[in-house]
């Protein structure tokens, strides 16, 4: 991981989900997608707006993980901390950024 450099959630997320790979986590990851009338959107039902960006499983192990930019924060409607609260007794919850990286690596190679 030495001389990585990562700015962007995008590049954090590509690095997570290849160390996920490397170690044998099963990931996912819902993307948006581009409308017919141009627009961006994810199709959502029920409660799932600020669902976490990366599922990881592996064995015993479910991580739930929202990725930041180095200055990003949480939505602010608070979205995205009330799905981390709801599955923080069920789950590992992280919020990782690219500074984190080497953390991550530890994580996901336990």
């Amino acid at each position: 991981m030495t001389g990585l450099v990562m700015q962007t959630e995008a590049q954090l997320q590509t690095a997570v989900i290849d160390l996920a790979r490397m170690y044998g986590w099963k990931t996912a990851h819902f993307r948006a997608a581009k409308a017919s009338d141009g627009a961006w959107m994810t199709p959502l039902q029920g409660d799932a707006k600020g669902f976490p960006d990366l599922t990881l499983v592996r064995r015993d192990r479910l991580i739930f993980a929202e990725l930041k930019s180095a200055s990003g924060k949480l939505d602010a409607e608070g979205h995205q901390q009330a799905w981390l609260d709801a599955f923080r007794n069920v789950a590992e919850v992280y919020v990782w950024r690219p500074n984190d990286i080497h953390d991550i690596a530890v994580i996901l190679a336990a």
